[in-house]
């Protein structure tokens, strides 16, 4: 039953308002699509933040004007289906390649991202590029390498010095606190009123030394000379006649 101008511009309509911020698009063609393989399709696309549907090629047409997938839903032939999102189209990309690596029912057209249409050949290109989140985690890695290089090499700089310390440590190489010398007891030294007397008696023993005579000198007196001896020392001078 064909379609009526009032079912046509509301399914134009509708169809204008998803695609109003669709950034990139996916247009393929099947024969033979059962509905359960058609669900399963949406499926994967709904998995890769897309939509999906069958148009009709002047509908599309009509909708995408003024859009960025305008360029990829002009001119289209025979039966058509879009796959579109304002997400990762990487992540599209993927989705539907290998969907359609198990169902050869359903084969691709063009696409278009940001504005820019793309072959068969750019879409398999497409589909094998990184996605956004994998670039993303990359970017982050490159970004947080050099910090986490630094907090490396810090920490096993710490961790080294401790080691070696430790080494040292076990082995005696590094001297515990210093234990303080026992002191020797000092020599009391005698009171000043008895240190006198001593003083006293070694001079005199000095002065005694030195005031004896020699043993061959004039002054020396025999130790045990008799009176007789002493008397002829006293009468030696001769008497006056």
């Amino acid at each position: 039953m064909p379609l009526t101008r009032a079912k046509k511009t509301e399914k134009i309509g509708q169809l204008a308002a998803e695609l109003e911020h669709s950034t990139s698009a996916i247009i393929g063609t099947f024969a033979g699509l059962t509905a359960s393989k058609d669900f399963e399709l949406r499926k994967a696309v709904r998995g890769a933040g897309g939509s999906y549907h069958v148009v009709k090629n002047k509908l599309a047409a009509k909708a995408s004007e003024g859009t960025k997938v305008e360029a990829a839903l002009k001119g289209l032939k025979g039966v058509s289906s879009v796959a579109y999102t304002s997400g990762d189209p990487v992540a599209l990309a993927k989705a539907l390649s290998t969907w359609v690596k198990d169902n050869a029912e359903f084969t691709f057209k063009l696409g278009i991202v940001d504005g820019k249409v793309i072959t068969v050949a750019e879409i398999t290109e497409l589909a094998n590029m990184p996605g956004k989140e994998e670039l993303f985690s990359k970017l982050l890695f490159l970004i947080q390498s050099p910090a986490q290089r630094l907090a490396t090499v810090i920490n096993a700089t710490g961790r080294d010095l401790a080691v070696v310390i430790n080494q040292g440590v076990e082995k005696g190489k590094f001297a515990g606190p210093a234990t303080a010398p026992v002191a020797e007891a000092p020599v009391a030294e005698a009171p000043a009123a008895e240190a006198a007397p001593a003083a006293e008696g070694a001079l005199v023993a000095e002065a005694h030394v030195v005031e004896t005579p020699a043993a061959g000198s004039d002054e020396a007196q025999p130790e045990n000379g008799t009176a007789s001896q002493a008397g002829e020392a006293a009468t030696s001078e001769p008497v006056e006649g």
